[in-house]
């Protein structure tokens, strides 16, 4: 009791001494940054501890001691971490890419440049050095480690723990431009993994306050900071030889080379607002998608975006409906991006033209990719206005244009926390889509669709001789406290809405849902926190009719070891396939069944260089193929395994089985293997080995279905990076299939290629 009493009183005295931090400036003490601290290089600085542990536990006297010391020079921000350790030994410290260092001993800042809780950069490293930045965005909740800059750090195991210095450059964050001292919010923080992952902070955490970014300390300091003029040149190279090759019947390889120059271009307008742009783009991927099990899914499946030009401020175009998808964008020959903030505004715009066209033609039941043919452009537009730091106004509009087709979007949308806790956002949006008179065949059986089962909701969907209009509206109210969570939303996307250049793959649906949670958590015992939770909710169409009706509950346990456990039970009743599928109705022109799942999900991490996730899930499940119920049992299982601070190996392997009328309709197999080898902080090598495999069994489909198809991909990958944007991958990467009239997997593609970019940054 008096240790605790004696924390407290430390506490309150450590928050009144905060209330006034100041980030000291200096041009005198030149720091080099090797993760060595040399005499008197940073006697000038400012000194806070760290020592408030806000996760698991909270607000508790920290295990290990940490001090930061911090000063600015008008050009960098230049931090030291003494993270002490009474066993350094047990200092858990890996050797791998960027961004990759999750897990380990980390120390890191996250920086609000503008105090307003709606943004903040983070900088993190482990105690090697290598690095990991990201955004966080408060209003939508995302952290997006696509955010790439340029900054230093380095660090060094000590007999007394480890110790990092970083330098961040001013000129990376957009900040209000002002010869006068500058305020930001700021938190130093030291995640320690051991018994339990601990988020060690130099300030406390109200958990009824849903707002992180709000709580963060504010620094006085950056009087003299300027980013000026910054420009960062990116050119590319990229080049390669690729054969493909027919396989059944089996015929020559053919061949064909390829090169493209790019440049990327990002200026620094001012502070606030910067200009991407890029002319002749590498928009490629350097690692393909992992494998996804698609079988008995009537859905268009969603893979994420990891292309630099889209990435760098993505979080400028989010809202509640994704509205802006740029994989949709396959191969454009340029864009440009404007992003930035100024006082009160925040503004994002991008455009960029395509070879193709590429969108999703949702639906109720289900939905369909298609292409045209056709050149096409594409922008996006947000804005949003911060009427206070609890009121948010915005506008997002999107636009696609090719022959005989288009689709245009605009909306606006609230976000509002009338109390810490409570959390209200509102979002309303219109299009207007003109499809190609002809598009709507691509989604039959037949070339005409004349017959009354060739059609698919695809076809109808798209089968207008006019554009169409349709409207969308979100509205979604939350109420997080320490122990308790409230969630009731209703979501609404009408019949002819369309956003093309987003992710919707849901129209004609009405939704409400009602949940909540309860937690309970525990500074002594084997667990953390226990967390009951669950939710109802229910989905109609635009007529009324019943889509799906479900009702779900569970129950988690965080305990030591990073152990994660979530077991659960889901009943649901759903609609099937339509019996005439020549006409949109549900009501008669479906079967409404009963589904039920049963999910255990067990995560931990029992020694500092293994980590295992295995996930069950057994019920009756809709076998869409043949519309009927089956019983469905998935087993997900993946593990990553350190044997050094160099070789990691990550592996998981998905198994899914649905079995109806007392026999296998189909079972699906996905193996994915990751084997890296990494030399030092900027190069490593890594061998990528995913399989699929689908057996069917024939004489349970209503329809003729390949019995067998099996297909692999395997990548070799050398990578070397200099920073974020000075990079070199050299790459061999090989494909084949096997279906039911091919003895073995063959090879139908296979490649070499590199690419090369340097940065050059005035």
């Amino acid at each position: 009791m008096r240790a605790t009493f004696s924390f407290f009183v430390s506490l309150l005295i450590t928050c009144s001494v905060q209330a006034n931090i100041n980030v000291p400036f200096s041009t005198t003490h030149n720091v080099e940054i090797d993760g060595v601290v040399s005499a008197n290089e940073w006697s000038h600085a400012n000194r806070l501890d760290v020592n408030n542990v806000m996760r698991p536990f909270n607000n508790v006297r920290a295990p290990v001691d940490t001090t930061v010391h911090f000063f600015e020079d008008g050009q960098n921000f230049y931090i030291l971490f003494e993270a002490f350790d009474s066993s350094p030994e047990r200092i858990q410290a890996r050797l791998v890419d960027r961004d990759l260092i999750w897990g380990d001993d980390i120390v890191g800042i996250k920086i609000d440049t503008f105090n307003d809780g709606r943004l903040a950069y983070q900088f993190f490293a482990n105690a090697f050095g290598i690095q990991s930045d990201a955004i966080q965005n408060e209003m939508t909740g995302n952290e997006s480690d696509s955010w790439n800059t340029i900054w230093q750090s380095q660090g060094k195991i000590t007999d007394e723990g480890y110790i990092v210095e970083f330098a961040i450059p001013l000129s990376t964050m957009n900040f209000s431009q002002s010869d006068a001292e500058k305020t930001w919010g700021v938190e130093f923080v030291r995640f320690y993994p051991r018994e339990h992952m601990y988020r060690i902070s130099h300030i406390q955490y109200d958990r009824n306050n849903a707002c992180d970014l709000c709580q963060m300390q504010p620094v006085k300091g950056f009087a003299q900071a300027e980013q000026g003029d910054a420009i960062e040149l990116i050119s590319t190279i990229v080049g390669g030889y690729s054969q493909t090759r027919d396989v059944s019947p089996q015929s020559d390889w053919v061949g064909e080379r390829g090169q493209e120059i790019g440049l990327d271009i990002n200026w620094g307008i001012t502070p606030e607002i910067s200009l991407q742009g890029t002319l002749n783009p590498d928009f490629s991927q350097v690692e393909s998608d992992s494998a996804q099990v698609s079988v008995n899914n009537t859905f268009a499946l969603f893979f994420p975006e990891k292309r630099p030009f889209f990435v760098e401020n993505a979080d400028y175009f989010t809202s509640m409906l994704n509205l802006v998808y740029t994989r949709n964008i396959n191969a454009p020959e340029y864009g440009i991006k404007l992003t930035g903030r100024l006082a009160q505004h925040s503004l994002g715009v991008f455009f960029a033209n395509d070879e193709t066209t590429n969108f999703l033609v949702p639906g109720n039941l289900s939905s369909r990719v298609t292409t045209l043919e056709s050149r096409s452009n594409n922008m996006a537009l947000r804005y949003r206005y911060d009427v206070n730091q609890d009121l948010s106004l915005g506008i997002v509009s999107t636009l696609r244009e090719a022959n005989d087709y288009h689709n245009y979007v605009l909306g606006v949308d609230s976000k509002w926390t009338p109390t810490d806790a409570d959390n209200i956002r509102i979002q309303y949006v219109h299009s207007d889509t003109e499809y190609p008179q002809d598009l709507y065949q691509q989604f039959c059986d037949d070339d005409l669709c004349n017959e009354q089962d060739a059609f698919s909701e695809a076809a109808l969907r798209t089968q207008y001789g006019e554009s169409i209009g349709g409207s969308a509206f979100r509205l979604d109210y939350r109420r997080n406290t320490e122990n308790y969570s409230i969630r009731i939303g209703h979501f609404d996307n009408e019949a002819n809405f369309r956003g093309d250049l987003g992710f919707v793959s849901r129209v004609d649906r009405r939704t409400s849902v009602i949940g909540g949670g309860y937690t309970w958590r525990s500074e002594e015992a084997w667990w953390n926190r226990l967390r009951l939770r669950g939710d109802w909710d229910i989905h109609h169409d635009d007529n009324g009719d019943l889509l799906e009706k479900e009702i779900e509950a569970f129950f988690s346990i965080n305990a030591k070891y990073d152990t994660f456990i979530d077991f659960g039970h889901t009943r649901r009743q759903r609609v099937g396939l339509r019996q005439d599928p020549s006409i949109l109705r549900v009501s008669g022109n479906t079967t409404l069944f009963d589904e039920y799942f049963n999910r255990l999900i067990i995560e931990t991490r029992p020694t500092a260089d293994l980590e295992l996730s295995q996930r069950f899930s057994q019920g009756e499940q809709i076998d869409f193929a043949n519309n009927r119920v089956g019983d469905r049992f998935v087993s997900d299982s993946s593990l990553e395994y350190q044997f050094n601070r160099h070789l990691k190996l990550n592996a998981g392997y998905e198994f899914v089985k649905l079995d109806a009328s007392g026999a296998n309709v189909f079972t699906a197999k996905v193996m994915q293997g990751r084997m890296t080898y990494q030399f030092d902080a900027k190069q490593f090598v890594r061998l990528i080995v995913d399989v699929s495999e689908v057996v069917r069994n024939t004489d349970n489909y209503i329809d003729d279905v390949t019995p067998y198809y099996k297909d692999m991909g395997v990548q070799l990958l050398y990578s070397y990076k200099v920073n974020p944007l000075t990079k070199f991958f050299l790459g061999y990467s090989d494909a084949g299939f096997q279906d039911e009239s091919m003895e073995r997997l063959t090879r139908n593609e296979r490649s070499l290629f590199f690419k090369i970019s340097y940065a050059y940054t005035q």
